[in-house]
Protein backbone atom coordinates (compact mmCIF):
# COMPACT_ATOMS: atom_id res chain seq x y z
CA UNK A 1 0.00 0.00 0.00
CA UNK A 2 0.90 3.84 -0.52
CA UNK A 3 -0.34 7.00 0.02
CA UNK A 4 -0.85 9.21 -3.07
CA UNK A 5 -3.28 11.80 -4.47
CA UNK A 6 -6.56 9.87 -5.78
CA UNK A 7 -5.65 11.42 -9.55
CA UNK A 8 -2.31 9.63 -9.03
CA UNK A 9 -3.88 6.43 -8.24
CA UNK A 10 -6.66 6.81 -11.06
CA UNK A 11 -3.63 7.30 -13.63
CA UNK A 12 -1.67 4.32 -12.38
CA UNK A 13 -5.19 2.22 -13.03
CA UNK A 14 -5.51 3.92 -16.81
CA UNK A 15 -1.75 2.76 -17.50
CA UNK A 16 -2.94 -0.84 -16.00
CA UNK A 17 -6.34 -1.00 -18.12
CA UNK A 18 -4.06 -0.08 -21.55
CA UNK A 19 -4.55 3.41 -21.60
CA UNK A 20 -1.24 5.24 -23.41
CA UNK A 21 -2.79 8.27 -25.25
CA UNK A 22 -5.39 10.99 -23.95
CA UNK A 23 -6.96 13.45 -26.44
CA UNK A 24 -8.09 16.71 -24.22
CA UNK A 25 -8.12 20.18 -23.19
CA UNK A 26 -6.83 21.14 -19.91
CA UNK A 27 -8.51 23.36 -17.72
CA UNK A 28 -8.68 24.70 -13.69
CA UNK A 29 -10.96 22.01 -12.40
CA UNK A 30 -9.34 18.96 -13.88
CA UNK A 31 -5.62 20.16 -13.57
CA UNK A 32 -5.10 17.96 -10.62
CA UNK A 33 -5.41 15.10 -13.16
CA UNK A 34 -3.00 16.35 -15.78
CA UNK A 35 -0.47 16.93 -12.98
CA UNK A 36 -0.52 13.36 -12.32
CA UNK A 37 -0.24 12.29 -16.07
CA UNK A 38 2.82 14.98 -16.19
CA UNK A 39 4.47 13.40 -13.09
CA UNK A 40 4.48 9.82 -14.30
CA UNK A 41 4.90 10.56 -17.93
CA UNK A 42 3.32 7.40 -19.26
CA UNK A 43 0.36 8.84 -21.53
CA UNK A 44 0.67 10.61 -24.47
CA UNK A 45 -1.39 13.74 -24.48
CA UNK A 46 -2.51 15.00 -27.56
CA UNK A 47 -3.96 18.73 -26.92
CA UNK A 48 -7.04 19.29 -28.95
CA UNK A 49 -8.73 22.96 -30.11
CA UNK A 50 -12.54 21.85 -29.12
CA UNK A 51 -13.75 19.22 -26.52
CA UNK A 52 -15.98 18.21 -28.81
CA UNK A 53 -13.35 17.46 -30.90
CA UNK A 54 -11.30 15.41 -28.25
CA UNK A 55 -13.96 13.30 -27.38
CA UNK A 56 -13.78 12.36 -31.48
CA UNK A 57 -9.87 11.71 -31.98
CA UNK A 58 -10.86 9.19 -28.67
CA UNK A 59 -13.54 7.55 -30.76
CA UNK A 60 -10.95 7.34 -34.28
CA UNK A 61 -8.43 5.86 -31.53
CA UNK A 62 -10.77 2.57 -30.35
CA UNK A 63 -12.28 2.34 -33.70
CA UNK A 64 -8.63 1.86 -35.27
CA UNK A 65 -7.48 -1.52 -33.12
CA UNK A 66 -9.67 -3.78 -31.16
CA UNK A 67 -9.21 -3.32 -27.60
CA UNK A 68 -8.13 0.44 -27.75
CA UNK A 69 -9.76 2.77 -25.55
CA UNK A 70 -9.79 6.12 -26.28
CA UNK A 71 -10.05 8.72 -23.31
CA UNK A 72 -11.02 12.02 -23.58
CA UNK A 73 -10.62 15.08 -20.84
CA UNK A 74 -12.06 18.08 -19.93
CA UNK A 75 -12.52 20.09 -17.44
CA UNK A 76 -15.80 21.17 -15.45
CA UNK A 77 -19.32 22.77 -17.04
CA UNK A 78 -18.85 23.28 -21.10
CA UNK A 79 -15.74 20.93 -21.31
CA UNK A 80 -18.10 17.98 -20.36
CA UNK A 81 -21.52 19.75 -22.27
CA UNK A 82 -18.91 19.30 -25.72
CA UNK A 83 -18.63 16.04 -25.13
CA UNK A 84 -22.16 15.20 -25.27
CA UNK A 85 -21.50 14.67 -29.06
CA UNK A 86 -18.89 12.29 -29.11
CA UNK A 87 -20.45 10.24 -26.01
CA UNK A 88 -23.82 9.55 -28.50
CA UNK A 89 -21.83 8.87 -31.57
CA UNK A 90 -20.02 6.46 -29.52
CA UNK A 91 -23.03 5.05 -27.65
CA UNK A 92 -24.68 4.88 -30.90
CA UNK A 93 -21.82 2.35 -32.61
CA UNK A 94 -21.49 0.35 -29.71
CA UNK A 95 -17.88 2.26 -29.15
CA UNK A 96 -15.78 2.48 -26.04
CA UNK A 97 -14.46 5.65 -25.57
CA UNK A 98 -13.81 7.24 -20.99
CA UNK A 99 -14.64 10.78 -21.02
CA UNK A 100 -13.44 12.06 -17.55
CA UNK A 101 -14.51 15.71 -16.89
CA UNK A 102 -13.30 17.90 -14.02
CA UNK A 103 -16.06 19.35 -11.44
CA UNK A 104 -16.61 21.95 -8.94
CA UNK A 105 -15.88 20.83 -4.96
CA UNK A 106 -18.55 18.92 -3.50
CA UNK A 107 -19.38 21.75 -0.96
CA UNK A 108 -20.49 23.66 -3.89
CA UNK A 109 -22.19 21.50 -6.10
CA UNK A 110 -25.75 23.01 -5.48
CA UNK A 111 -24.17 26.30 -5.07
CA UNK A 112 -24.52 27.35 -8.82
CA UNK A 113 -21.02 27.21 -8.87
CA UNK A 114 -18.49 28.76 -11.55
CA UNK A 115 -18.98 26.10 -14.60
CA UNK A 116 -20.60 23.66 -12.18
CA UNK A 117 -23.33 21.76 -13.54
CA UNK A 118 -24.71 18.20 -12.95
CA UNK A 119 -22.97 16.76 -15.64
CA UNK A 120 -23.77 12.91 -15.09
CA UNK A 121 -27.27 13.79 -15.56
CA UNK A 122 -26.66 15.63 -18.76
CA UNK A 123 -24.42 12.40 -20.13
CA UNK A 124 -26.55 9.54 -18.80
CA UNK A 125 -29.19 9.07 -22.07
CA UNK A 126 -25.59 9.07 -24.45
CA UNK A 127 -23.50 7.02 -22.14
CA UNK A 128 -23.38 2.96 -20.45
CA UNK A 129 -22.31 4.77 -17.52
CA UNK A 130 -22.01 8.39 -15.89
CA UNK A 131 -20.78 9.23 -12.49
CA UNK A 132 -19.63 12.00 -10.68
CA UNK A 133 -17.41 10.34 -7.85
CA UNK A 134 -17.98 11.70 -4.12
CA UNK A 135 -15.57 9.64 -2.17
CA UNK A 136 -11.42 10.09 -2.95
CA UNK A 137 -11.42 6.22 -2.74
CA UNK A 138 -14.11 5.49 -5.24
CA UNK A 139 -11.69 7.29 -7.97
CA UNK A 140 -9.64 3.93 -8.93
CA UNK A 141 -12.34 1.75 -7.86
CA UNK A 142 -14.83 3.82 -10.51
CA UNK A 143 -12.46 3.66 -13.13
CA UNK A 144 -12.15 -0.17 -12.61
CA UNK A 145 -15.74 -0.38 -12.80
CA UNK A 146 -15.75 1.59 -16.06
CA UNK A 147 -13.20 -0.48 -17.99
CA UNK A 148 -15.60 -4.03 -17.08
CA UNK A 149 -18.76 -1.96 -18.31
CA UNK A 150 -17.22 -0.28 -21.57
CA UNK A 151 -15.87 -3.56 -22.37
CA UNK A 152 -18.86 -6.13 -21.55
CA UNK A 153 -21.41 -7.04 -23.21
CA UNK A 154 -22.61 -4.39 -25.68
CA UNK A 155 -19.55 -2.01 -25.82
CA UNK A 156 -20.05 1.54 -25.10
CA UNK A 157 -18.96 4.88 -23.65
CA UNK A 158 -18.48 6.30 -19.59
CA UNK A 159 -18.10 9.37 -18.13
CA UNK A 160 -16.08 9.77 -15.29
CA UNK A 161 -16.75 13.11 -13.50
CA UNK A 162 -14.25 14.02 -11.08
CA UNK A 163 -14.66 17.10 -8.14
CA UNK A 164 -11.27 18.64 -7.80
CA UNK A 165 -11.42 18.08 -3.96
CA UNK A 166 -11.94 14.45 -4.93
CA UNK A 167 -8.90 14.61 -7.13
CA UNK A 168 -6.51 16.57 -4.29
CA UNK A 169 -7.61 14.26 -1.63
CA UNK A 170 -5.38 11.29 -0.50
CA UNK A 171 -5.70 7.85 -0.69
CA UNK A 172 -4.05 4.85 0.54
CA UNK A 173 -3.67 2.54 -2.90
CA UNK A 174 -1.82 -0.46 -3.78
CA UNK A 175 -1.60 -0.72 -7.63
CA UNK A 176 0.68 -3.57 -7.57
CA UNK A 177 -2.15 -5.88 -7.11
CA UNK A 178 -4.81 -4.37 -9.22
CA UNK A 179 -5.97 -6.28 -11.38
CA UNK A 180 -8.73 -5.52 -14.70
CA UNK A 181 -12.02 -6.81 -13.78
CA UNK A 182 -12.76 -9.93 -16.10
CA UNK A 183 -14.94 -8.89 -19.06
CA UNK A 184 -18.55 -10.35 -19.74
CA UNK A 185 -19.88 -11.67 -22.68
CA UNK A 186 -22.74 -13.57 -23.98
CA UNK A 187 -21.82 -16.42 -26.08
CA UNK A 188 -23.98 -18.71 -28.82
CA UNK A 189 -24.55 -22.35 -27.52
CA UNK A 190 -24.00 -25.47 -29.52
CA UNK A 191 -28.35 -26.04 -30.16
CA UNK A 192 -28.93 -22.66 -30.84
CA UNK A 193 -26.13 -22.51 -33.42
CA UNK A 194 -27.96 -25.72 -34.94
CA UNK A 195 -31.38 -24.48 -34.75
CA UNK A 196 -29.86 -21.38 -36.49
CA UNK A 197 -28.31 -23.92 -39.42
CA UNK A 198 -31.26 -25.88 -39.36
CA UNK A 199 -33.06 -22.88 -40.56
CA UNK A 200 -31.25 -21.85 -42.83
CA UNK A 201 -30.94 -25.75 -44.60
CA UNK A 202 -34.38 -24.90 -45.74
CA UNK A 203 -33.69 -21.64 -47.07
CA UNK A 204 -33.14 -21.64 -51.16
CA UNK A 205 -31.47 -17.93 -50.97
CA UNK A 206 -30.00 -17.12 -48.09
CA UNK A 207 -27.61 -14.58 -47.43
CA UNK A 208 -25.47 -13.64 -44.63
CA UNK A 209 -26.07 -9.81 -42.95
CA UNK A 210 -22.68 -8.48 -41.11
CA UNK A 211 -22.66 -5.85 -38.87
CA UNK A 212 -20.70 -3.55 -36.88
CA UNK A 213 -20.80 -6.13 -34.02
CA UNK A 214 -18.82 -8.53 -36.26
CA UNK A 215 -16.00 -5.75 -35.97
CA UNK A 216 -15.97 -4.89 -32.98
CA UNK A 217 -15.48 -8.75 -32.04
CA UNK A 218 -12.84 -8.84 -33.91
CA UNK A 219 -14.30 -11.60 -35.65
CA UNK A 220 -14.69 -10.60 -39.85
CA UNK A 221 -11.43 -14.17 -40.13
CA UNK A 222 -14.36 -16.17 -38.20
CA UNK A 223 -17.27 -14.47 -40.50
CA UNK A 224 -14.96 -15.36 -44.00
CA UNK A 225 -14.73 -18.89 -42.96
CA UNK A 226 -18.33 -19.62 -41.57
CA UNK A 227 -19.32 -17.97 -45.36
CA UNK A 228 -17.11 -20.08 -47.17
CA UNK A 229 -17.82 -23.40 -45.63
CA UNK A 230 -21.67 -22.72 -46.15
CA UNK A 231 -21.29 -20.94 -49.42
CA UNK A 232 -23.77 -18.42 -48.28
CA UNK A 233 -23.36 -14.95 -49.47
CA UNK A 234 -22.31 -11.56 -47.31
CA UNK A 235 -24.04 -8.78 -47.09
CA UNK A 236 -22.64 -5.95 -44.89
CA UNK A 237 -23.83 -2.90 -42.97
CA UNK A 238 -22.36 0.37 -43.56
CA UNK A 239 -20.73 -0.61 -40.31
CA UNK A 240 -19.84 -3.72 -40.93
CA UNK A 241 -18.25 -3.02 -44.35
CA UNK A 242 -14.37 -4.34 -44.43
CA UNK A 243 -15.54 -7.63 -42.52
CA UNK A 244 -15.89 -9.56 -46.08
CA UNK A 245 -13.14 -7.65 -48.59
CA UNK A 246 -14.76 -5.92 -51.65
CA UNK A 247 -13.86 -8.24 -54.45
CA UNK A 248 -14.56 -11.97 -52.33
CA UNK A 249 -16.62 -14.11 -54.16
CA UNK A 250 -18.95 -14.11 -51.46
CA UNK A 251 -19.57 -10.35 -50.71
CA UNK A 252 -22.79 -9.48 -52.25
CA UNK A 253 -22.96 -6.19 -51.68
CA UNK A 254 -24.41 -3.25 -49.31
CA UNK A 255 -28.02 -2.55 -49.08
CA UNK A 256 -29.71 0.24 -48.38
CA UNK A 257 -31.42 3.78 -48.91
CA UNK A 258 -28.52 5.44 -49.62
CA UNK A 259 -24.65 4.15 -49.05
CA UNK A 260 -25.43 0.61 -50.84
CA UNK A 261 -25.37 -0.92 -53.90
CA UNK A 262 -27.64 -1.49 -56.65
CA UNK A 263 -26.45 -5.17 -56.72
CA UNK A 264 -26.37 -5.26 -52.98
CA UNK A 265 -30.52 -4.38 -53.09
CA UNK A 266 -31.43 -6.44 -55.79
CA UNK A 267 -29.63 -9.32 -53.65
CA UNK A 268 -31.56 -8.42 -50.53
CA UNK A 269 -34.98 -8.55 -52.66
CA UNK A 270 -34.37 -11.60 -54.07
CA UNK A 271 -33.48 -13.83 -50.76
CA UNK A 272 -35.92 -15.81 -49.16
CA UNK A 273 -33.57 -16.00 -45.84
CA UNK A 274 -31.61 -13.47 -43.92
CA UNK A 275 -29.08 -14.64 -40.87
CA UNK A 276 -28.02 -11.10 -39.51
CA UNK A 277 -25.02 -11.32 -36.90
CA UNK A 278 -24.14 -8.17 -34.82
CA UNK A 279 -26.45 -5.85 -36.40
CA UNK A 280 -29.26 -3.07 -35.89
CA UNK A 281 -31.65 -3.14 -38.83
CA UNK A 282 -31.10 0.63 -39.06
CA UNK A 283 -33.57 2.29 -41.31
CA UNK A 284 -31.25 3.01 -43.87
CA UNK A 285 -30.33 -0.19 -44.50
CA UNK A 286 -34.03 -1.41 -44.35
CA UNK A 287 -36.42 0.82 -45.45
CA UNK A 288 -39.69 0.30 -44.49
CA UNK A 289 -39.81 -3.02 -42.52
CA UNK A 290 -42.72 -4.17 -44.81
CA UNK A 291 -40.13 -4.26 -47.88
CA UNK A 292 -37.24 -5.36 -46.17
CA UNK A 293 -38.70 -8.51 -44.70
CA UNK A 294 -41.84 -9.46 -47.37
CA UNK A 295 -40.85 -12.88 -48.11
CA UNK A 296 -38.37 -14.00 -46.24
CA UNK A 297 -37.50 -15.20 -42.96
CA UNK A 298 -35.03 -13.46 -40.50
CA UNK A 299 -32.42 -14.62 -37.74
CA UNK A 300 -31.11 -12.05 -35.62
CA UNK A 301 -28.20 -12.79 -33.43
CA UNK A 302 -26.96 -9.38 -31.11
CA UNK A 303 -25.05 -9.10 -27.82
CA UNK A 304 -27.71 -6.83 -26.67
CA UNK A 305 -30.89 -8.58 -25.61
CA UNK A 306 -33.20 -5.58 -26.20
CA UNK A 307 -32.18 -4.80 -29.45
CA UNK A 308 -33.53 -8.52 -30.59
CA UNK A 309 -36.84 -7.93 -31.73
CA UNK A 310 -36.62 -4.40 -31.28
CA UNK A 311 -37.10 -3.21 -35.31
CA UNK A 312 -39.04 -6.24 -36.44
CA UNK A 313 -39.86 -9.62 -34.73
CA UNK A 314 -37.48 -12.35 -36.35
CA UNK A 315 -38.01 -16.03 -36.36
CA UNK A 316 -35.76 -17.08 -34.42
CA UNK A 317 -33.07 -15.06 -32.20
CA UNK A 318 -30.11 -15.32 -30.55
CA UNK A 319 -28.15 -13.07 -27.92
CA UNK A 320 -24.72 -13.64 -28.47
CA UNK A 321 -20.94 -11.87 -28.93
CA UNK A 322 -20.58 -11.80 -32.99
CA UNK A 323 -17.52 -13.44 -32.60
CA UNK A 324 -18.52 -16.04 -30.11
CA UNK A 325 -21.90 -16.69 -31.92
CA UNK A 326 -19.43 -17.33 -35.50
CA UNK A 327 -17.04 -19.58 -33.54
CA UNK A 328 -19.97 -21.87 -32.85
CA UNK A 329 -22.02 -21.53 -36.01
CA UNK A 330 -18.70 -22.55 -37.92
CA UNK A 331 -18.05 -25.31 -35.73
CA UNK A 332 -21.35 -26.43 -36.13
CA UNK A 333 -21.15 -26.37 -40.09
CA UNK A 334 -17.58 -27.48 -40.39
CA UNK A 335 -18.88 -30.87 -38.99
CA UNK A 336 -22.06 -30.59 -41.38
CA UNK A 337 -20.13 -29.90 -44.27
CA UNK A 338 -17.91 -33.02 -43.39
CA UNK A 339 -21.84 -35.39 -42.96
CA UNK A 340 -23.02 -33.90 -46.17
CA UNK A 341 -25.72 -32.38 -44.38
CA UNK A 342 -25.26 -29.07 -45.41
CA UNK A 343 -27.23 -27.49 -48.81
CA UNK A 344 -25.32 -26.28 -51.78
CA UNK A 345 -26.06 -23.02 -52.72
CA UNK A 346 -23.63 -22.18 -55.01
CA UNK A 347 -25.86 -21.55 -58.33
CA UNK A 348 -27.69 -18.74 -55.66
CA UNK A 349 -23.52 -17.11 -55.16
CA UNK A 350 -23.02 -17.27 -58.72
CA UNK A 351 -26.45 -15.70 -59.50
CA UNK A 352 -25.62 -12.98 -56.92
CA UNK A 353 -22.02 -12.65 -58.58
CA UNK A 354 -23.71 -11.93 -61.49
CA UNK A 355 -25.56 -8.80 -59.99
CA UNK A 356 -22.34 -7.84 -59.03
CA UNK A 357 -20.78 -7.63 -62.24
CA UNK A 358 -23.44 -6.12 -64.02
CA UNK A 359 -25.14 -3.55 -61.78
CA UNK A 360 -22.65 -0.76 -61.81
CA UNK A 361 -23.08 2.80 -61.13
CA UNK A 362 -21.07 5.61 -63.97
CA UNK A 363 -18.27 6.90 -62.36
CA UNK A 364 -16.35 8.14 -65.33
CA UNK A 365 -17.33 11.70 -66.46
CA UNK A 366 -14.95 14.01 -67.88
CA UNK A 367 -16.60 17.61 -66.84
CA UNK A 368 -15.21 20.74 -65.04
CA UNK A 369 -16.21 21.58 -62.60
CA UNK A 370 -15.97 17.90 -61.62
CA UNK A 371 -18.99 15.46 -61.06
CA UNK A 372 -18.51 13.78 -57.23
CA UNK A 373 -18.45 9.84 -58.72
CA UNK A 374 -14.83 10.51 -60.96
CA UNK A 375 -13.26 11.47 -57.60
CA UNK A 376 -14.13 8.09 -56.09
CA UNK A 377 -13.01 6.11 -59.35
CA UNK A 378 -10.10 8.61 -58.81
CA UNK A 379 -9.14 7.57 -55.02
CA UNK A 380 -9.59 3.78 -56.12
CA UNK A 381 -7.03 3.79 -58.53
CA UNK A 382 -4.52 6.14 -56.35
CA UNK A 383 -4.87 4.37 -52.89
CA UNK A 384 -3.96 0.48 -52.16
CA UNK A 385 -5.87 -2.00 -50.18
CA UNK A 386 -4.87 -1.36 -46.99
CA UNK A 387 -5.81 2.27 -47.13
CA UNK A 388 -8.31 3.54 -43.93
CA UNK A 389 -11.19 5.65 -45.18
CA UNK A 390 -12.64 8.10 -42.52
CA UNK A 391 -16.03 9.99 -42.84
CA UNK A 392 -18.98 11.05 -41.27
CA UNK A 393 -22.06 12.03 -43.52
CA UNK A 394 -23.37 13.66 -46.24
CA UNK A 395 -22.92 13.23 -49.83
CA UNK A 396 -19.77 12.99 -50.05
CA UNK A 397 -20.13 9.41 -47.62
CA UNK A 398 -22.75 8.07 -48.85
CA UNK A 399 -20.90 8.17 -52.62
CA UNK A 400 -18.24 7.21 -50.86
CA UNK A 401 -19.54 3.67 -49.94
CA UNK A 402 -21.41 3.74 -53.05
CA UNK A 403 -18.04 3.57 -55.34
CA UNK A 404 -14.86 3.31 -52.85
CA UNK A 405 -13.55 -0.19 -52.00
CA UNK A 406 -13.01 -1.45 -48.45
CA UNK A 407 -11.13 -4.45 -48.36
CA UNK A 408 -10.36 -4.93 -44.21
CA UNK A 409 -12.08 -4.42 -41.28
CA UNK A 410 -11.42 -1.43 -39.42
CA UNK A 411 -10.34 0.44 -42.76
CA UNK A 412 -13.84 1.79 -43.35
CA UNK A 413 -14.08 4.03 -40.09
CA UNK A 414 -17.37 5.70 -39.91
CA UNK A 415 -19.81 7.08 -37.30
CA UNK A 416 -23.22 5.21 -38.68
CA UNK A 417 -25.79 6.43 -36.25
CA UNK A 418 -25.45 9.84 -35.12
CA UNK A 419 -23.55 11.15 -37.77
CA UNK A 420 -22.14 14.97 -36.66
CA UNK A 421 -20.74 16.96 -39.21
CA UNK A 422 -17.00 17.90 -38.17
CA UNK A 423 -16.44 14.22 -36.96
CA UNK A 424 -13.98 13.49 -39.99
CA UNK A 425 -11.48 15.65 -39.14
CA UNK A 426 -10.59 14.68 -34.98
CA UNK A 427 -11.38 11.49 -35.82
CA UNK A 428 -8.35 11.03 -38.55
CA UNK A 429 -6.53 12.04 -36.31
CA UNK A 430 -7.46 9.82 -33.41
CA UNK A 431 -6.95 6.97 -36.07
CA UNK A 432 -3.52 8.22 -37.13
CA UNK A 433 -2.19 8.89 -33.00
CA UNK A 434 -3.78 4.97 -32.17
CA UNK A 435 -1.50 3.83 -35.98
CA UNK A 436 1.47 5.67 -37.21
CA UNK A 437 1.95 3.40 -40.10
CA UNK A 438 -0.95 2.86 -41.94
CA UNK A 439 -2.55 5.02 -45.03
CA UNK A 440 -5.10 7.21 -43.80
CA UNK A 441 -7.60 9.06 -46.03
CA UNK A 442 -10.51 11.39 -44.71
CA UNK A 443 -13.32 12.30 -46.85
CA UNK A 444 -15.56 15.08 -46.02
CA UNK A 445 -18.26 17.87 -48.00
CA UNK A 446 -17.15 21.31 -47.66
CA UNK A 447 -19.58 21.59 -44.76
CA UNK A 448 -18.30 18.97 -42.29
CA UNK A 449 -14.56 19.79 -43.13
CA UNK A 450 -15.83 23.60 -42.13
CA UNK A 451 -17.29 22.45 -38.51
CA UNK A 452 -14.15 21.34 -36.99
CA UNK A 453 -11.74 22.83 -38.90
CA UNK A 454 -9.52 24.16 -36.30
CA UNK A 455 -8.58 20.43 -35.31
CA UNK A 456 -5.69 20.91 -38.47
CA UNK A 457 -3.66 23.12 -36.07
CA UNK A 458 -3.71 19.81 -33.90
CA UNK A 459 -2.63 17.78 -36.71
CA UNK A 460 0.31 19.79 -37.37
CA UNK A 461 1.30 20.29 -34.26
CA UNK A 462 1.36 16.59 -33.28
CA UNK A 463 2.74 15.57 -36.28
CA UNK A 464 -0.42 13.28 -37.13
CA UNK A 465 -0.32 12.95 -40.60
CA UNK A 466 -2.66 11.89 -43.37
CA UNK A 467 -4.65 12.76 -46.35
CA UNK A 468 -7.77 15.03 -46.29
CA UNK A 469 -9.94 14.23 -49.25
CA UNK A 470 -12.76 17.91 -49.39
CA UNK A 471 -14.81 17.37 -52.24
CA UNK A 472 -16.25 21.21 -52.66
CA UNK A 473 -19.60 21.85 -54.47
CA UNK A 474 -19.94 24.94 -51.47
CA UNK A 475 -23.35 23.59 -50.37
CA UNK A 476 -24.79 21.30 -47.83
CA UNK A 477 -25.26 18.80 -50.47
CA UNK A 478 -27.23 16.27 -48.87
CA UNK A 479 -30.01 18.53 -46.85
CA UNK A 480 -30.35 20.47 -50.50
CA UNK A 481 -31.10 16.97 -52.31
CA UNK A 482 -33.73 16.40 -49.80
CA UNK A 483 -35.12 19.81 -49.77
CA UNK A 484 -36.50 18.48 -53.21
CA UNK A 485 -39.43 17.08 -51.82
CA UNK A 486 -40.31 20.53 -50.67
CA UNK A 487 -39.63 22.05 -54.18
CA UNK A 488 -36.91 24.27 -51.87
CA UNK A 489 -33.38 25.27 -51.94
CA UNK A 490 -32.95 27.11 -49.00
CA UNK A 491 -30.26 28.13 -46.86
CA UNK A 492 -28.24 25.04 -47.92
CA UNK A 493 -25.81 27.15 -50.03
CA UNK A 494 -21.96 28.14 -48.95
CA UNK A 495 -21.35 30.54 -51.89
CA UNK A 496 -20.18 33.66 -51.38
CA UNK A 497 -17.62 35.83 -53.42
CA UNK A 498 -14.81 35.91 -50.67
CA UNK A 499 -12.91 39.62 -51.14
CA UNK A 500 -9.94 37.58 -50.40
CA UNK A 501 -9.89 35.01 -53.14
CA UNK A 502 -6.69 34.59 -54.51
CA UNK A 503 -5.53 34.32 -57.93
CA UNK A 504 -6.71 31.27 -59.33
CA UNK A 505 -9.15 30.52 -56.75
CA UNK A 506 -13.21 29.83 -57.48
CA UNK A 507 -15.23 32.23 -57.66
CA UNK A 508 -18.10 32.02 -55.56
CA UNK A 509 -17.22 28.80 -53.21
CA UNK A 510 -16.57 31.44 -50.39
CA UNK A 511 -13.96 30.05 -47.99
CA UNK A 512 -10.71 29.31 -49.33
CA UNK A 513 -10.00 25.78 -47.52
CA UNK A 514 -6.06 25.93 -49.11
CA UNK A 515 -5.69 28.89 -47.48
CA UNK A 516 -6.61 27.94 -44.33
CA UNK A 517 -4.95 24.79 -44.10
CA UNK A 518 -2.15 26.45 -44.83
CA UNK A 519 -2.49 29.20 -41.98
CA UNK A 520 -2.96 26.22 -39.69
CA UNK A 521 0.60 24.59 -40.87
CA UNK A 522 -1.02 22.01 -43.29
CA UNK A 523 -0.48 21.43 -46.77
CA UNK A 524 -3.37 21.80 -49.38
CA UNK A 525 -3.34 21.56 -52.69
CA UNK A 526 -6.79 21.94 -54.83
CA UNK A 527 -8.01 19.80 -57.98
CA UNK A 528 -9.93 21.56 -60.78
CA UNK A 529 -9.53 19.24 -63.89
CA UNK A 530 -9.34 15.06 -64.51
CA UNK A 531 -6.05 15.61 -65.88
CA UNK A 532 -4.57 17.01 -62.35
CA UNK A 533 -5.91 13.83 -60.82
CA UNK A 534 -3.09 11.47 -61.29
CA UNK A 535 -0.15 14.21 -59.61
CA UNK A 536 -2.57 15.74 -56.88
CA UNK A 537 -2.76 12.04 -55.65
CA UNK A 538 0.81 11.52 -56.04
CA UNK A 539 2.07 15.19 -54.40
CA UNK A 540 -0.49 14.48 -51.34
CA UNK A 541 1.16 11.24 -50.43
CA UNK A 542 4.53 12.67 -50.90
CA UNK A 543 4.09 16.09 -48.60
CA UNK A 544 2.31 13.54 -45.92
CA UNK A 545 5.66 11.89 -46.08
CA UNK A 546 8.06 14.64 -45.70
CA UNK A 547 6.34 17.01 -43.89
CA UNK A 548 4.30 14.60 -41.35
CA UNK A 549 1.20 16.98 -41.23
CA UNK A 550 -2.45 16.92 -42.68
CA UNK A 551 -2.50 17.73 -46.27
CA UNK A 552 -5.68 18.66 -47.40
CA UNK A 553 -7.02 17.85 -51.28
CA UNK A 554 -9.93 20.12 -52.27
CA UNK A 555 -11.76 19.10 -55.69
CA UNK A 556 -13.81 21.61 -56.79
CA UNK A 557 -17.07 19.92 -57.97
CA UNK A 558 -20.03 21.04 -59.81
CA UNK A 559 -22.88 23.09 -57.49
CA UNK A 560 -25.32 20.53 -58.24
CA UNK A 561 -25.21 16.73 -58.28
CA UNK A 562 -27.99 14.38 -56.86
CA UNK A 563 -26.72 11.10 -55.94
CA UNK A 564 -28.55 7.89 -56.20
CA UNK A 565 -31.08 7.15 -53.04
CA UNK A 566 -34.21 6.42 -52.38
CA UNK A 567 -37.22 6.06 -49.97
CA UNK A 568 -37.09 2.31 -50.17
CA UNK A 569 -34.79 -0.66 -51.48
CA UNK A 570 -37.04 -1.30 -54.37
CA UNK A 571 -37.14 2.85 -55.22
CA UNK A 572 -33.55 3.91 -55.71
CA UNK A 573 -33.58 6.75 -58.05
CA UNK A 574 -30.46 6.05 -60.03
CA UNK A 575 -29.78 9.97 -61.01
CA UNK A 576 -26.67 9.98 -63.49
CA UNK A 577 -29.11 8.04 -65.85
CA UNK A 578 -31.24 10.87 -66.12
CA UNK A 579 -30.66 14.57 -67.63
CA UNK A 580 -26.99 16.02 -67.48
CA UNK A 581 -28.38 18.99 -65.54
CA UNK A 582 -30.33 16.76 -62.47
CA UNK A 583 -32.94 19.68 -62.07
CA UNK A 584 -35.72 17.51 -64.00
CA UNK A 585 -35.32 14.08 -61.85
CA UNK A 586 -37.51 12.76 -60.17
CA UNK A 587 -37.52 13.63 -56.47
CA UNK A 588 -35.64 10.85 -53.73
CA UNK A 589 -36.46 12.32 -50.22
CA UNK A 590 -33.17 11.31 -47.90
CA UNK A 591 -34.97 9.80 -44.49
CA UNK A 592 -33.76 12.38 -42.19
CA UNK A 593 -35.72 11.24 -38.75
Amino acid sequence: MARMRAVDAAVLVLEKEGISCAFGVPGAAINPLYSALKARGTIRHVLARHVEAASHMAEGYTRTKAGNIGLCIGTSGPAGTDMITGLYSASADSIPILCITGQAPRARLTKEDFQAVDIAAIAAPVAKWAVTVMEPYLVPMTLQKAFQLMRSARPGPVLIDLPIDVQLAEIEFDIDTYEPLPVVKPAMTRAQAEKALSMLNEAEKPLIVAGGGIINADASDLLIEFAEITGVPVIPTLMGWGSIPDDHRLMAGMCGLQTSHRYGNATMLASDFVMGIGNRWANRHTGSVDKYTAGRKFIHVDIEPMQIGRVFAPDFGVVSDAGAALKMLLDVATEWKTAGKLRDWSGWAKECQGRKKTMKRKTHFEQVPLKPQRIYEEMNKAFGRDTTYVTTIGLSQIAGAQFLHVYKPRNWINCGQAGPLGWTLPAALGVRAADPDRDIVALSGDYDFQFLIEELAVGAQHKLPYIHVVVNNAYLGLIRQAQRGFSMDYEVSLAFENINRPEGAETGYGVDHVAVAEAMGCKAIRVRKPEEFANAFAEAKRLTKEHQVPVVLEFILERVTNISMGVEIDNIVEFEDLAESNEDAPTAIALLD
